[in-house]
């Protein structure tokens, strides 16, 4: 952070009010302040930022025209600040900041993303921004800020990473190199997952060198996912979760895990034929060490080692235990399947859904069919 704010005069800090309220920002105001750079904080993000949102710190941003641009927190934070910086430099208010993102959940990846997810509550849509303009100058990895992270979204946000690493690894899109950084990231969340789930049921006083090493890792296994998607794409899962979280205001991670297993069965064709996706599902059960045997028997097992893990970190196994009643969830259904076939992270699926594999797949998920 020294060597970022050399030179510097004016810094705007994009956050949340915990963040703010807490002294969190210290992190990077009490280096400022020493520095002698000026600060603003933004402080208004909340879960899934909003265009209304977005708007009000651009405005900002032209008053103040900041050169470094600091997003801290989760994913909501760090994309609310790519599109402000992106857009009003795009629309010519003032120059590009020099962006520096800093995680304080492992989850997103956006700190190493060319894309942002922004909400449009009136239209109950989240839609994705994706450029190369997007993408932040400098990305600051430290365990110490995600120490007071609560188990249920270490649990929400892991399970975003490891479908992170799971869609790239079967995109249309992947390479050796996206496959490189997805299975190091899938490995990583397996191994260090459950311990960081059980250091967030710990008071700070009780975590120990062991807990913020399990903390760190998973910080690496987001970034390394962030990577691999951020090159290879995504796929159906997120695609659905978007416009799930975005119709019942579910957490984005949430969403996404709920949805996994029944993804990866559909793109396997374990109910029906077995597709040429499934031979990279049966891949991943080689990666994780886990049992195999014939393609079938290996995507299984990648499927129900996924389904395990779920269970262990305390997350619903359908759609219908998030608490949305089966009325509300069928009347919004041809919506949320028209908003997953535009979604452009359903370019990369490894299989092309037809909007009937959609609504049957929505409602499998919502049911809880077993795979």
């Amino acid at each position: 952070l020294t060597e970022i704010l050399q030179g510097r005069k004016k810094a705007f800090i994009v956050t949340d009010r915990f963040m703010h309220e807490s002294g969190k920002v210290s992190y990077i105001t009490d280096i400022c302040a020493r520095m002698g750079v000026e600060v603003t904080i933004f402080s208004e993000i909340k879960p899934d930022p909003d265009i209304a949102t977005v708007t009000k710190g651009i405005s900002m941003m032209v008053d103040i025209k900041p050169d470094v641009l600091f997003a801290l927190g989760g994913g909501s934070s760090i994309d609310a600040a790519k599109a402000m910086n992106y857009l009003a430099s795009r629309e010519g208010m003032l120059e590009k900041a020099y962006f520096v993102a800093i995680p304080t959940t492992s989850g997103t990846g956006s700190e190493v993303t060319t894309f942002a997810v922004i909400s449009d509550p009136d239209k109950k849509a989240k839609y994705p921004l994706i450029s190369e303009n997007m993408l932040p100058d400098a990305a600051v990895l430290d365990a110490e800020l995600t120490k007071t992270v609560p188990a249920s979204i270490t649990a929400d946000t892991g399970i975003d990473v490891l479908t992170h690493a799971y869609e790239a690894y079967v995109s249309s899109k992947a390479n050796d190199f996206t496959d490189a950084a997805a299975e190091k990231s899938m490995k990583l969340v397996f191994e260090y997952l459950p311990e960081a789930y059980k250091a967030a049921g710990k008071n700070i006083e009780e975590l120990t060198k062991e807990d913020l090493y399990a903390r760190q890792k998973m910080h690496h296994a987001s970034c390394l996912a962030g990577m691999a998607f951020s090159n290879a794409g995504l796929g159906i899962n997120h695609s659905m979760a978007h416009t799930l979280g975005g119709h019942f205001h579910i957490p984005h991670g949430r969403a996404n895990a709920v949805l996994l297993p029944y993804v990866m069965a559909y793109n396997c064709g374990c109910r029906t034929s077995l597709t040429p996706a499934a031979e990279r599902y049966a891949k991943m059960s080689t990666v994780l060490s886990l049992d195999s045997g014939s393609s079938r028997q290996s995507a299984f097992g990648a499927i129900r080692a996924t389904k395990q893990l779920i269970r262990k970190l305390n997350i619903p196994s359908c759609i219908k235990n998030l608490g949305i009643p089966e009325n509300e969830f069928v009347a919004a259904l041809d919506e949320m399947v028209d908003a997953a076939m535009a979604d452009s992270c359903t370019a990369t699926n490894p299989r092309v859904p037809t909007r009937e594999e959609l609504k049957e797949l929505f409602m499998e998920a919502y049911r809880g069919r077993e795979i």
